[in-house]
């Protein structure tokens, strides 16, 4: 073993190469006993298969926030409830790890294997370092960087929603396929037809992931649709039913009640017939109908695709 396993000048030297150390992965493990904080450690391309950093009887996990792991061989550690954040595990292979309530906030996911790693309740956070940087990067003119940040923050998250896929965490998945394909669209010229069309799926459905943007959608249209046909009119029998300074406050309510009533019937194809548009109003009602039938489609996909998961 180490002559000096607890002496955190050797765990932090960031020149010295830990690969080749004999015994590395006991005096790991003899230092964390110690209950003193692992902040910062170097330990870059260290073999540490099978590491056990469990801190039995306590529910919080050993520190080693912003610590490098950049190629460290973890496969099979006991990582539960780990604190990782802001450390970088990039290309690290955590196969086969427990990751249980692990805090991996802020870290660098570039690469990193988790094929068969436990990974419930993992802390995440919402966005991953390489969105959050780019943001940065945006804000300081530098679009190059952008684009490359970008591009690095989609395979983040494309990663790990296939690997979420596979554990069968199909909500946290879920999230990270919508965050994918915020980041694909970021990437895309900003005024091209393609980022604009990426924008309204976004918009109207969150790429699939978020079925309650359809029915805010829905009520939004069919609202706006009813306050124009209180404007320009309709007609119940002989009635022209519209907005107008000549009638009463009762008369007009009632009026907008109707109007609301026929956008409901209009949009969802129903179409009882005792509300005639005309003028202006036919082409409105055609419009209405149109968006219609193809959001209640949508809404269907959508919510199918969300609930047979």
């Amino acid at each position: 073993m180490l002559d000096a396993p607890h002496d955190d000048g050797f765990w932090r030297d960031a020149t010295r190469d830990k690969a080749e150390e004999p015994e590395l992965r006991p005096a790991l493990e003899a230092r964390a006993r110690c209950g003193v904080p692992m902040q910062g450690f170097c330990l870059k391309k260290c073999r540490l298969a099978g590491l056990d950093l469990v801190h039995r009887g306590s529910h919080a996990g050993y520190d080693l926030s912003g610590s490098d792991l950049y190629r460290a061989d973890l496969r099979g550690a006991h990582l539960f409830a780990i604190n990782l954040r802001g450390a970088s595990l990039m290309k690290a292979d955590l196969r086969d790890a427990n990751l249980h309530c692990a805090d991996l906030r802020d870290a660098n996911l570039l690469g990193v294997k988790l094929t068969g790693a436990r990974l419930d309740n993992v802390r995440w956070g919402d966005r991953v370092l390489q969105e959050r940087q780019a943001r940065e990067a945006r804000r300081s003119g530098q679009p190059a960087l952008v684009l490359d940040l970008l591009q690095q923050a989609e395979e983040v998250y494309r990663n790990l929603r296939i690997e979420l896929e596979r554990a069968g965490l199909f909500e946290e998945a879920g999230r990270f396929f919508y965050r994918e394909m915020v980041m694909r669209r970021l990437q895309m010229p900003r005024w091209s037809g393609q980022r604009l069309f990426s924008w309204l799926v976004d918009l109207f459905c969150g790429y699939g992931e978020q079925p309650v943007r359809v029915v805010l959608f829905s009520l939004g249209f069919v609202l706006v649709c009813a306050l124009l046909y209180f404007m320009v009119g309709v007609y119940h029998g002989e009635v022209r039913l519209a907005f107008s300074l000549e009638q009463d406050l009762r008369t007009n309510l009632e009026a907008l009640g109707a109007c609301m009533y026929y956008s409901v019937v209009t949009f969802t194809t129903l179409g009882y017939g005792d509300i005639v548009p005309l003028g202006l109003a036919r082409p409105l009602a055609a419009f209405e109908a149109f968006v219609g039938s193809f959001t209640m489609a949508l809404f269907v996909v959508v919510f199918v695709k969300k609930m047979t998961r």
